[in-house]
């Protein structure tokens, strides 16, 4: 990597884990009103939010540590252009937890260093990998968040705008990996894969 380069993706960590993110689309389901939590719902509400912006800020670093690696360059422009919408991600769930007076995980730097490790390694595995990897990710992180809508209050329809927009890209992200030649990954590796994402959320979820 050139200096020049070193100092790109240095400033791109410093901005998804410090700087406020910007969304080019407007925010799902901003146009509805507020909803009448209570306490109890207020808490799930902003605890899902936070465990949401962390997966995004964990998918930012995955695809930073993926497209550094790729030997390809159309799959690199592929990997680019969902983290920009992942960025759009950082951004509605960074909105929602201000508007419910939340707070984001104090874990955020720890997350994006350890998910940038990964992406690296799944990097230099070889692109198929690489790609099976990230379409693995794409479709626990759907699961990830149909189990949210269930979760989600139903009069809460910010909320759950945003989430549900959120699932349909990464249906797409995952679709475009297989489509670039993702290679399906053992099912041991995807087991591991679960039982991560399960013990970050569960932390993410309270600090």
């Amino acid at each position: 990597m050139s200096p020049d380069q070193f100092i790109v993706e240095f400033d791109r960590a410093l901005r998804t884990v410090l700087a406020p993110a910007r969304s080019v689309r407007p925010v799902p389901g901003s146009a509805l009103p507020e909803a009448e939590l209570d306490v109890s719902q207020k808490q799930l509400v902003v605890g899902l939010m936070r465990v949401n912006h962390c997966g995004e800020i964990c998918a930012q670093a995955l695809y930073q540590g993926q497209a550094l690696t790729s030997r390809d360059a159309a799959i690199r422009e592929a990997l680019r252009g969902a983290a920009d919408e992942e960025t759009e991600h950082l951004a509605w769930t960074e909105q929602r937890i201000s508007e419910l007076g939340g707070r984001k995980s104090f874990l955020n730097p720890l997350w994006y260093l350890g998910s940038l490790t990964l992406g690296l390694a799944a990097g230099a595995l070889g692109d198929k990998w690489n790609l099976g990897f990230l379409a693995e990710t794409e479709r626990q992180v759907e699961a990830h968040l149909d189990g949210h809508l269930q979760a989600l209050p139903e009069g809460d329809g910010r909320s759950r705008a945003i989430v549900d927009q959120m699932r349909l890209d990464e249906i797409q992200h995952a679709e475009t990996a297989v489509r670039y030649g993702a290679a399906e990954l053992p099912v041991p590796a995807k087991a591991i894969m679960k039982t991560m994402a399960k013990v970050m959320t569960g932390i993410a979820y309270r600090i």
